[in-house]
């Protein structure tokens, strides 16, 4: 009862030092007395595994998370520790909760001991780590030390042998008289990485300029800023690759990838996306490259046992890390881990990004065009998962970069050239401007997403009408009025594809908003950025426009419903006005309109006309465009418009076959006027071709 009553009464002594989490401003003493209420708080399970002394020893300790860390301590006067987790690694204190649990649990437990210790000090010679002077250094009792082992040393107690030789030559011959700190290991296998490296891309290069290694290692040639961002991201080891929103960061990964396999550095390459990017990264994937991939899905024991038996990548999102990062590096062991759309972990007090950063591996690739999108803390928080100690922890690194009003609140940012120059070795940033010259001049991107649960329930209803529909058409030619019914009914599909809202005013529910609100808010964080966004639903442009008014973007507005004088005063505003950021539009705008200044289009549906689809994008991509232009096509997951990808594909194909002779050489066979039906519903999506229903008219053809 005492002891509960003694260490209540010094927790409220240490809580009287720290001031309130609204105070931003910290002094070193503030931050040791956070860690030692956290230690008191949590109190964790601790276990002596040296059995060399009571004292200065080495102890596990067992956190709640069920992670367990490694304390060393070394001495008690100069507060000589070490412990093996992040915190006390970067933080610069000389201490972290764990070696504050265990100097805690010593003097609460073995108090005769603890007095004898803080008495006289440690007994054991102790070899730790001079990384100024790249040598080992024996810390103390010197004296103490095997005199095999004092004819080594230099006057200032340095080891004279290169640091690998001496710590060999103290595990093999000297044994527990001879303390080799946990300091040691890591350090001497960060030097042989550091050196590694350098002599990996050396050989790399010296054997593609020699043929002897492919100059590509995609099936597609990367341009020369691609191959760049490549060899970037593979020899840094842990980097962040934030090019602008078009340049092709998923490629740069996948080579970055295929290179480290044809080294032998990795054997699993674990891709954490958001859910809607996973079959984008699929189609990347096998695209470019021939290995094998999983994407995956499922309950618990399934996602467990496809990590257990994993082919070289494997495509998660960042849901599935919240509960299964631990699994991953017991099971999967990814020796790399590629972060899309990193600005996921942004905010460093998410359980997203603090499950991320329990992700293991040697190498980690984070890929985000806007790694900063509202403060420069979201930077550390970022760079934190690739290199915690390169900006060190959250509390310096706000002394750092901020001041602070009289409050402790951060008034402004400073020092930022500092910031640039301490991110600038991991950070590999080009803009569309910058590498215009090596650009195509259009690329598509596929963004497929989610349907809610409400929104599938109502699109499998009218799938299941459909489903009767075509069953009628396979036995009979359908009446007039099912064929109404038919059409009717796909349209509504598609229109579900978009959201409810189109159909039921009351009902907003929109996967897509949520994808086209993070892709605006990416494309223009380039201040000189336009896009156009078509819908063929004004319903869906609706809500668009409430995210650009959420997002305090500048927008026109382009619809059959405008009256004439209007949408010429529109298209005005947004051809002139810098602060006119984005182009809503129907079909109605889809022709005619030259709106060059844009270089995104992003398309919330597909038409079912290819034509259509290139009339929309040739508002931006059309002559006198002086910038690459994005496509950007949102496709809601396993539905009619993944089906409505393949079809338009293939009346693409046709098209180029008939009016410019490319491609494969058009079917001269006529459809029949006799009712066929070449359509195929699942729920993996929908193989469609035209259904051809029963008229007097050949051309009574319902276009899908």
């Amino acid at each position: 009862m005492t002891r509960h009553s003694n260490r209540k009464r010094q927790s409220a002594r240490i809580e009287e030092l720290i001031r309130p989490a609204s105070d931003w401003r910290t002094t070193d003493e503030e931050e040791r007395a956070r860690r030692r209420l956290r230690a008191r708080e949590e109190a964790p399970r601790i276990e002596r595994i040296d059995p060399s002394h009571p004292v200065f020893s080495t102890f596990c300790v067992h956190s709640r998370s069920g992670l367990k860390y490694s304390v060393e301590i070394r001495d008690l006067a100069s507060r000589q520790y070490s412990c093996d987790c992040v915190d006390f690694r970067i933080n610069g204190l000389g201490t972290c909760k764990h070696v504050e649990a265990v100097l805690g649990h010593l003097e609460a437990l073995h108090p005769r001991h603890w007095q004898s210790a803080k008495r006289n000090g440690s007994p054991r010679v102790d070899v730790v780590p001079d990384r100024d002077a790249g040598c080992l250094h024996v810390e103390r009792n010197v004296q103490q030390a095997p005199a095999a082992l004092r004819r080594l040393l230099r006057a200032d107690g340095l080891i004279d042998l290169p640091p690998e030789d001496a710590a060999a030559l103290i595990r093999d011959r000297f044994g527990p008289e001879v303390r080799l700190s946990q300091e040691v290991a890591p350090w001497l296998d960060a030097r042989q990485r550091e050196r590694e490296r350098v002599t990996l891309r050396r050989e790399y290069e010296r054997k593609v300029q020699s043929g002897e290694w492919p100059a590509q290692e995609t099936k597609a040639s990367l341009f020369p800023y691609q191959r760049e961002g490549m060899l970037h991201l593979a020899f840094t080891e842990r980097a962040l690759l934030a090019d602008e929103m078009g340049l092709g960061k998923t490629i740069q990964a996948v080579a970055a990838c295929t290179v480290l396999r044809r080294l032998e550095r990795a054997q699993h390459a674990l891709i954490v996306t958001p859910a809607s990017l996973k079959a984008e990264w699929e189609e990347q994937i096998r695209r470019f490259t021939d290995l094998d991939l999983q994407i995956v899905f499922g309950g618990r024991a399934k996602r467990l046992a496809a990590y257990e038996r994993a082919p070289f990548f494997t495509i998660v999102n960042y849901e599935q890390m919240v509960t299964d990062a631990l699994d991953v590096n017991a099971r999967l062991h990814p020796e790399i881990v590629v972060l899309d759309e990193a600005q996921r972990i942004k905010n460093w007090s998410t359980k997203t990004a603090q499950a991320v950063k329990r992700l293991r591996s040697r190498y980690a690739f984070v890929l985000t065009g806007t790694p900063i999108e509202n403060r420069i803390d979201e930077l550390w928080s970022i760079v934190d998962f690739l290199d915690p100690a390169r900006l060190g922890p959250l509390f310096r690194f706000n002394r750092e970069f901020y001041s602070f009003d009289q409050r402790g609140r951060p008034e402004e940012y400073c020092n930022l050239a500092k910031l640039r120059e301490r991110v600038a070795p991991v950070l590999l940033r080009r803009r569309k401007v910058d590498v215009e010259d090596e650009l195509p001049e259009r690329s598509d991107r596929y963004f497929y997403v989610d349907m809610e649960r409400s929104q599938r329930d109502d699109y499998d209803a009218h799938l299941k009408e459909v489903s009767r529909l075509v069953a009628i058409a396979k036995r009979r030619p359908l009446t007039q009025q099912e064929q109404e019914r038919l059409l009717k009914e796909l349209n509504i599909m598609r229109m579900l594809c978009d959201t409810p809202y189109i159909l039921d005013p009351e009902n907003k529910v929109c996967p897509k908003r949520v994808e086209l609100e993070r892709i605006l808010e990416e494309c223009c964080a380039d201040p000189n950025v336009k896009v156009l966004i078509f819908s063929e639903w004004e319903g869906m442009l609706e809500l668009a426009r409430e995210t650009c008014r959420r997002l305090r973007l500048g927008h026109a507005w382009h619809t059959g419903r405008v009256p004439q004088q209007r949408r010429r005063a529109e298209i005005q505003t947004f051809k002139t006005d810098p602060k006119c950021r984005v182009f809503l539009s129907t079909d109605s705008g889809g022709v005619g309109l030259n709106l060059q200044n844009a270089s995104y289009v992003i398309n919330c549906d597909l038409p079912w006309n290819p034509a259509r689809l290139e009339q929309r994008i040739a508002r931006a991509w059309r002559k006198h465009q002086t910038r690459a232009v994005t496509v950007i096509n949102l496709i809601a997951t396993d539905s009619i418009e993944s089906g409505m990808l393949a079809t338009l594909d293939a009346k693409q194909e046709l098209a180029a076959g008939v009016l410019d002779g490319i491609g494969a050489r058009p079917s001269r066979r006529i459809a029949s006027t006799v009712p066929t039906v070449r359509w195929s519903v699942s729920r993996n999506g929908c193989s469609m071709g035209a259904i051809q229903c029963c008229s007097s008219s050949p051309n009574a053809t319902i276009q899908s």
